[in-house]
C-alpha cells in the first residue's frame, strides 16, 4: 500500500543563469533553502520527506500529517469559527475527541495546506509558492484520488441524472469546486425554460418577439435571483455563511497599509484598463469594419479568402495578444493594490477582466445591431468614397447620405490616370447599388449562430481534446527519453541529504532497493501530476457568464441559444469533470459562501438584458406594414434617406431601453420578494441554523457557568426582602381591598 500524502511540494532547485558562479550561489542558497524548509516542516508537527521530481533539478516533498497535528488544527479552526460567528454545532471546547476519520479528504487536505501557506500572523508557517523568503518553492498540491475520479466518470458517462452529487464533490474537492458544479447544474436546468420557449418561437418564425424578450428577461432575473438564495441556502447547510470573516490574510499582503493608499492604487489601474478597452475596442471596429463593408467593396485576386479569412486571421493574431498584455497587466496592478484576502484580490481582478472579455463577446453585436444594419448603406458609401482617391474630394464636396448619387471619376485627379484606376480597378467603387444588396440582412442570426454554436465547439475542443492530446504526446515522448537513456526508465538523481538511504546494510545495493514496486509507481505517479497545469475555476465561471449573457441578451435574434446552450452545459458538465480528474491538478480546497464577483456579473447582465431586449424589439420587431420597425423608418422609398432619420430611430430606441432600465429595477424587487418568501423564508437550512445557533450559546453560557438563576422564582419560594428600608412598603398591599370595594358599589 503507498502511503498516505496530504500535500506535495514541488521545489526547484535551479534557476535560469548567466555564469557558473550564479549557478553555485544559486545551489547553495536552495540546498540552504531545503534544510530550512524540511525543519520548518517538521517543526510543526508534519512528516516530510524529499524525492526527486519530473525534471532534472526539481524535487517533490511528501507532506502528511498525524492526527495529533491534524486534531490540533481543527480545534484551532473550530475556536475561530465560533469566536467570528461562523455557524457550528458545538462549542470547541467541548469536543475532547477526534476522529480524523470524521473528516472529509477536502477538510483534511484544506486544513493542512491552510496551515502551511497561511502568514505567522495567522498562525502558519508563511511557506507561499516563489514568495521572497521561498524563491525555490514553485508550487504546493494536493494528489488525486484516481478511484474517486473513476467512479464519477463513470457514473456521470453511463446514467442520466438529474442532480450533481455535490457531496461527494464537496468531500473531495471543497466548497469552491463544489459551489461551481452546483452552479453549473441549476443553471443547466434553468435552461430548459428559453430552450422550450426559444424553439416555439422559432417554428413561429417570430425573431425579436416582444413576448418572447419579456419572457427572457424575467427568466433570466429569476435565475439569478433565485441563485442568490440558492448559494445562501448552501452556506448554511455546509457550514460556510460568512467564511469571508475567517479568511486568511494572503502570502504578499504588506499589514499595515493604510486604506486611502490602497484606493487611490485601485484607481490608478483605472486609466490602464480603460487604454486597453479603448485599444481592444478600436481592434474589433476596425476587424468589424473590414469584414463587413472593405471586403465585401472588394473585387480583385482572392477576394474570397480576404472576405472569409483576413477577418479571422487578423482577430486570431491580434487580439488574444492584447488580451494576454491586459492580463499580465491586471494580475500585476491587482497585486500591487496590496488586497488582504484572496477573495478581494480575486474580485479586483474579475472586474477588470470583465470589461474586456465582454468587449471581444458581445462588440460585434452591438455594432451589427447598431450600425451595420441601420446604416449599412450609408457607410458602403462612405467606404467607396475614402477608397476613392483616399476620399478626400468626396469627402469635402459630397454629403454622406448623397454617396449613393456620386459618379466616382478617377481622371478628376489629373494625375497617374492608368496608375489610379489599376489600382482602383479591384474595387466596387461604381455600382452602389450592387454593393447595397450585398448587404446581408441576416448578419445577426449567422453571428448569434457562430458564437453559440461553433465557437462553442472550438473552445470545447481547445479546452478537453487539445490539453488531452499534449499530455498524452508528452508521456510518450518522455518515456522515450528515458528508455533511451538508461534502458530502465530511470531519471538522473537529483537529491539533497535527507534523500540518501542508510544502505550500507545492503551489500551493493542503491536507494531504490528500500522502495517497492508498489512504492515506485506511487512516485510515478507524483511525478506526473506535478507536471499538470493547475485547476482555476475563475476560467469556468467566465465561460459560463459569458453564454447567459448571449442567451439573456440577444438570443432575440436567434430565439434558439438557449436550445445551443443548453446542448453544450449538458456536456460541458461531463467535459469540466474529466477536465478537473484528468487534465489538471487536484485542486486546493477553499472555503467559500458564494461565487463571487461572478454574482455581480450576472446582475450587469440582467440588467444590460432589460436594455438590448428593448432596443432589439423596437429596431427589428416585426411590423404589418414594412417588415421590421427598422425597415418602416429607413427603407421606405428611397433607399438613401437622410441620416438624421436614423439618428432618431435610434434616438427612440435609446429612450425605450432607458425606460426599460427603470422598469428593470421594478421587476427585479418584485421577483426578489416573491422568491425570498418562497425559498428562504422558512426554509429547513435557515431553521436549523437558528437552531443551532441557540443550542451553542445555552452551552456556552452553562460551561462558564453565567446562566441566571430563577429557581427560586420557579419554585415558588418567596424571595427574602432584605433591606430593612423597605420592608413597610412591601408589606402592604390594598389590590384585594380595592376589588372588594368595587364589588360592593356594584
Amino acid at each position: 500500500m503507498p502511503p498516505h500524502v496530504d500535500l506535495v511540494i514541488v521545489f526547484k532547485t535551479s534557476t535560469i543563469t548567466l555564469s557558473k558562479q550564479q549557478a553555485r550561489e544559486d545551489a547553495t542558497k536552495a540546498e540552504g533553502q531545503y534544510s530550512k524548509l524540511l525543519a520548518t516542516l517538521k517543526q510543526a508537527g508534519l512528516l516530510a520527506v524529499g524525492r526527486r521530481g519530473q525534471k532534472d533539478g526539481e524535487l517533490v516533498i511528501l507532506v502528511s500529517s498525524p492526527p495529533k497535528t491534524l486534531a490540533g488544527l481543527l480545534h484551532r479552526e473550530r475556536h475561530t469559527d465560533f469566536l467570528s460567528g461562523l455557524p457550528t454545532a458545538s462549542i470547541p471546547s467541548a469536543t475532547k475527541s477526534f476522529d480524523d476519520g470524521l473528516l472529509s479528504p477536502a477538510e483534511r487536505i484544506r486544513l493542512i495546506h491552510s496551515h502551511i501557506t497561511s502568514v505567522p500572523q495567522d498562525g502558519g508557517l508563511g511557506i507561499a509558492p516563489q514568495s521572497d523568503d521561498w524563491q525555490f518553492v514553485d508550487s504546493i498540491l494536493p494528489l488525486h484520488d484516481t478511484d474517486f475520479n473513476k467512479t464519477w466518470l463513470k457514473v456521470w458517462t453511463t446514467t442520466q441524472f438529474s442532480t450533481v452529487n455535490v457531496s461527494s464533490i464537496r468531500a473531495q474537492f471543497g466548497d469552491s469546486v463544489a459551489l461551481y458544479f452546483t452552479f453549473l447544474s441549476v443553471y443547466f436546468k434553468a435552461l430548459a425554460f428559453p430552450s422550450v420557449l426559444g424553439i416555439v418561437f422559432w417554428y413561429r418564425g417570430e425573431p425579436y418577439s416582444a413576448l418572447y424578450s419579456h419572457l427572457l428577461v424575467l427568466w433570466s432575473v429569476t435565475f439569478v435571483e433565485y441563485w442568490r438564495i440558492r448559494e445562501r441556502i448552501l452556506a448554511l447547510r455546509w457550514g460556510t455563511s460568512g467564511a469571508l470573516k475567517v479568511e486568511r490574510f494572503r502570502a504578499h499582503y504588506t499589514p499595515g497599509f493604510p486604506w486611502w493608499k490602497k484606493e487611490l492604487r485601485v484607481l490608478a489601474s483605472v486609466p490602464v484598463t480603460l487604454l486597453f478597452t479603448g485599444i481592444l475596442a478600436a481592434l474589433m471596429t476596425g476587424i468589424f469594419m473590414l469584414e463587413a463593408f472593405v471586403s465585401m467593396l472588394y473585387t480583385g485576386p482572392a477576394h474570397m479568402v480576404l472576405q472569409t479569412l483576413s477577418p479571422a486571421i487578423l482577430f486570431t493574431l491580434l487580439v488574444p495578444r492584447v488580451l494576454r498584455s491586459h492580463m499580465a497587466r491586471a494580475k500585476s496592478y491587482t497585486a500591487w493594490e496590496n488586497h488582504a484576502h484572496q477573495s478581494s484580490y480575486e474580485a479586483s481582478l474579475a472586474t477588470k477582466t470583465f470589461a474586456l472579455s465582454s468587449i471581444v463577446s458581445y462588440l460585434n453585436l452591438v455594432l451589427s445591431a447598431l450600425v451595420y444594419v441601420p446604416f449599412g448603406d450609408n457607410l458602403t458609401g462612405w467606404v467607396q468614397a475614402q477608397i476613392s482617391t483616399g476620399g478626400s474630394l468626396v469627402a469635402r464636396d459630397v454629403p454622406v447620405a448623397a454617396a449613393a448619387d456620386f459618379d466616382f471619376d478617377v481622371a478628376s485627379t489629373g494625375e497617374g490616370e492608368s496608375e489610379v484606376k489599376a489600382a482602383l480597378g479591384v474595387w466596387n467603387l461604381t455600382d452602389v447599388e450592387q454593393a447595397r444588396a450585398r448587404l446581408n440582412p441576416r448578419r445577426l442570426q449567422e453571428q448569434m449562430f457562430a458564437f453559440m454554436v461553433t465557437n462553442q465547439l472550438v473552445n470545447a475542443f481547445g479546452e478537453i481534446v487539445v490539453p488531452y492530446v499534449v499530455r498524452r504526446v508528452k508521456a510518450y515522448r518522455a518515456g522515450k527519453r528515458d528508455t533511451a537513456a538508461g534502458g530502465d526508465g530511470k531519471k538522473k538523481k537529483v537529491a539533497f541529504e535527507d534523500e540518501v538511504k542508510e544502505t550500507k546494510e545492503i551489500k551493493g545495493g542503491t536507494e531504490h532497493d528500500l522502495e517497492t514496486k508498489e512504492d515506485r509507481e506511487f512516485l510515478e505517479r507524483v511525478r506526473g501530476e506535478t507536471g499538470m497545469p493547475a485547476y482555476e475555476v475563475f476560467g469556468d465561471y467566465n465561460e459560463m457568464v459569458t453564454q447567459f449573457g448571449y442567451v439573456a441578451m440577444w438570443s432575440a435574434i436567434w430565439p434558439l441559444a438557449g436550445v445551443a446552450a443548453l446542448i453544450n452545459n449538458f456536456f460541458e458538465l461531463r467535459s469540466d469533470a474529466f477536465k478537473v480528474t484528468n487534465l489538471t491538478r487536484r485542486p486546493i480546497p477553499l472555503r467559500t459562501d458564494t461565487i463571487g464577483p461572478w454574482l455581480d456579473s450576472l446582475t450587469f447582465i440582467t440588467w444590460f438584458a432589460a436594455v438590448s431586449n428593448a432596443a432589439l424589439v423596437y429596431l427589428y420587431s416585426g411590423s404589418s406594414h414594412n417588415g421590421t420597425t427598422t425597415a418602416l423608418f429607413v427603407a421606405g422609398t428611397d433607399a438613401t434617406l437622410d441620416v438624421a432619420v436614423k439618428r432618431q430611430l435610434l434616438f427612440r430606441a435609446a429612450l425605450i431601453a432607458l425606460g426599460a432600465s427603470h422598469g428593470f429595477i421594478i421587476v427585479r424587487a418584485v421577483i426578489k420578494h416573491i422568491l425570498e418568501m418562497m425559498f428562504w423564508k422558512g426554509s429547513p437550512e435557515l431553521h436549523q441554523a437558528e437552531s443551532n445557533t441557540k443550542e451553542v450559546k445555552e452551552k456556552y453560557l452553562a460551561s462558564v457557568d453565567a446562566q441566571v438563576s430563577v429557581a427560586g422564582v420557579a419554585s415558588g419560594e418567596v424571595a427574602p426582602i432584605e433591606e430593612e428600608q423597605g420592608k413597610a412598603f412591601w408589606s402592604y398591599d390594598e389590590g384585594l381591598d380595592e376589588i372588594r370595594k368595587a364589588g360592593k358599589d356594584a
